[in-house]
């Protein structure tokens, strides 16, 4: 152990002490947080609040415990990584918040962070004109979305679909982890290529939608995430035309599109004007998230290929 981090884990003893000093680290290398946080001190609760096997939100008494050696020198370890590498806390402590849930991340998946997380917890509402019996979460990445899903929908079956093998892989270790297996299950495949046939009454994607532009031009912190999850194209939207054209012979009738699109929302508009998207609105913060109905893409069909 270095001389720097005897001198560290001999002065700071208390968690207090080490949210402070994460938050001054933090501060003083300028890191940019869009992974769960949005300033310095959050990150840290992200970050050394798992790395004690503590929930994140702790009873305040907690602050002012005394930490062992041992966890000293692992805070001081996990601080200085998550500076040194640009990676998201979330990828240290292999876990990451969605919709109230904690899920399992590693490098293989985007963590977990889509406004979508306000839709489900308003049950799609007013667009859901019934209860949704099958659900499909495309691009499911971490299971993050179709999971909340099912635990909104109880009822519901719930399919995750990723074309990544590595992706199902942590997929299926959350529907474990939140013991659903009897209700959700997961099926690697490029877009609706291993699900002919099927039809769902909800599909909700957050696909990769970033242009080559906007992906070029991220902090670091993002080039630590799957390029697969991220990059869509020139303007961000390969997948999704290839999902408009497909997505109407997987939904039931009455059923609903439901999609996140980020910041290639404009783009999105310019290449389908006729198309009539809903675009949602976030009380919690958000943008480019769109609806559409089973009837609005099969009536729009010829402009769709």
């Amino acid at each position: 152990m270095s001389d720097s981090v005897n001198v560290i884990v001999a002065e700071l003893h208390t968690l207090r002490d080490y949210l402070r000093w994460a938050t001054s680290r933090f501060q003083e290398e300028g890191l940019f947080y869009g992974h769960g946080a949005d300033n310095a001190w959050d990150e840290a609760v992200l970050l050394v609040m798992p790395s004690l096997h503590l929930p994140w939100e702790s009873s305040p008494d907690l602050l002012n415990a005394r930490l062992t050696p041992s966890e000293r020198r692992r805070l001081v370890e996990v601080i200085e990584r998550r500076i040194r590498e640009r990676v998201p806390a979330a990828y240290i402590t292999g876990r990451a918040a969605f919709a109230g849930l904690e899920f399992i991340v590693n490098e293989h998946v985007l963590v977990p962070r889509s406004p979508l997380a306000e839709t489900i917890a308003q049950e799609f509402q007013p667009w859901l004109q019934q209860y949704p019996l099958r659900i499909l979460d495309l691009c499911t990445g971490s299971g993050c979305i179709g999971i909340a899903c099912a635990a909104t929908f109880t009822d519901a079956e719930v399919v995750l679909s990723d074309i990544s093998p590595e992706a199902i892989a942590v997929a299926e270790q959350n529907i474990t982890l939140h013991r659903l297996q009897d209700q959700v299950s997961a099926v690697e495949s490029d877009l609706f290529a291993n699900l002919q046939g099927e039809r769902f009454d909800l599909i909700v994607s957050n696909p990769p939608y970033v242009n080559a532009e906007d992906l070029a031009a991220m902090p670091a912190e993002f080039h630590t995430e799957p390029a697969l999850a991220l990059g869509s194209g020139e303007d961000g939207l390969d997948f999704t035309r290839r999902l408009l054209r497909e997505a109407a012979d997987h939904l039931n009738p009455g059923g609903v599109l439901v999609v996140e699109v980020g910041n290639s929302w404009p783009a999105l508009e310019a290449a389908f004007p006729d198309l009539g998207f809903t675009w949602l609105e976030f009380e919690s913060g958000g943008h480019g998230v769109f609806v559409l109905t089973e009837e609005q893409l099969r009536l729009q069909r010829e402009d769709l290929q």
